[in-house]
């Protein structure tokens, strides 16, 4: 008999290139934690390749003896109890850049949808509804007049800071960092309270450590402009929604373009839901076949733990 060959688990969908890779080099199932039969194979299993929704914790390591390593197919590692994970000796590896671009052209999609009105002709116009739709589709700001204010200036941030630079917006950022001037894009870091009281658009773009929840409360939304565009693609326990719900149903002529949620899916009681001026998306930012395909080659770093060598991008505990 031929030795046995080293079993990973992949609990949620990765792209078909990745997966067929890892299946070359051990046994590789696709298996979701709620399905029958997952605990008999996380018995057995040396590996777990996750996403979004897989929560990798004490009570899941407990029943994986074997295990050496989880691949996060993605970037956030909220999902993670890190320290539990260091002391059970697993490893945690994950794909730190793999939708910094799929999600900055997400950021100034949601704003080219809020601040740009437009139509779509489906059918020919007579004279008068044609003047009349662009005497009425017409923007009440151009981004060029706004200054964009970066709550985070990690990888996705200051890509967004870089972006927004190039359409000519004053832009400024707060960060626990010192961030060196030359990595700044032309951004100019400023102190939380003067980021949330200037900025005229607010995108979120910090990291999932616990001491962020609720980093926007009710205290914060209070600080913004009545007019305010805010913007989170990053985390959705970061904001406290019954908070922004208050300030939006005050403010109506502010605008919150959401794509993260606490939780997901969230339920018909949604606080933001029925807001004419909150627009929520399904977490969707990181939605392009080349970041998919990106995050997905964590099977990489999986089997360099699994072959006994150090992993390119492991996770460390925030």
């Amino acid at each position: 008999m031929g030795e046995e060959r080293m079993l990973a688990i992949v609990t949620e969908d990765l792209d078909p290139a990745p997966e067929r890779w890892l299946a070359e080099r051990c046994e590789v199932v696709r298996c979701g934690v709620d399905e029958q039969g997952f605990g008999v194979l996380l018995a057995r299993a040396d590996a777990l390749v996750v996403r979004t929704y897989t929560i990798v914790n004490d009570a899941l390591l407990a029943r994986a003896p074997r295990l050496r390593v989880v691949g996060r197919a993605g970037v956030g590692l909220d999902n993670f109890d890190l320290p539990a994970c260091e002391a059970r000796g697993v490893k945690v590896v994950s794909t730190p850049d793999a939708n910094t671009r799929a999600v900055v052209e997400y950021v100034f999609a949601m704003l080219a949808d809020a601040t740009r009105p437009r139509v779509f002709l489906d059918r020919a116009l007579d004279a008068k509804a044609w003047n009349v739709a662009r005497r009425e589709l017409v923007g009440e700001r151009e981004l060029n007049e706004m200054t964009m204010g970066i709550y985070g200036f990690g990888r996705i941030g200051s890509a967004v800071a870089r972006v927004a630079r190039a359409f000519h917006m004053d832009v400024i950022y707060h960060d626990i960092r010192e961030i060196p001037e030359m990595s700044r894009h032309g951004a100019t870091p400023v102190s939380r309270e003067e980021l949330l009281t200037r900025a005229d658009v607010l995108t979120v773009h910090v990291d999932g450590r616990p001491s962020n929840r609720n980093l926007l409360d009710a205290v914060a939304f209070a600080l913004l402009r009545d007019n305010t565009i805010f913007v989170n693609t990053s985390r959705g326990f970061i904001v406290d929604a019954n908070a922004l719900g208050s300030f939006l149903r005050s403010h109506e002529h502010a605008t919150a373009l959401i794509d993260v949620h606490e939780p997901e899916p969230f339920g018909d009681a949604y606080t933001l839901l029925g807001l004419k001026n909150a627009h929520c998306s399904p977490h969707l930012a990181s939605g392009t076949r080349r970041a998919k395909e990106n995050m997905s080659w964590v099977v990489r770093d999986v089997w360099r733990v699994l072959s006994g060598q150090e992993p390119e991008n492991p996770a460390g505990i925030v």
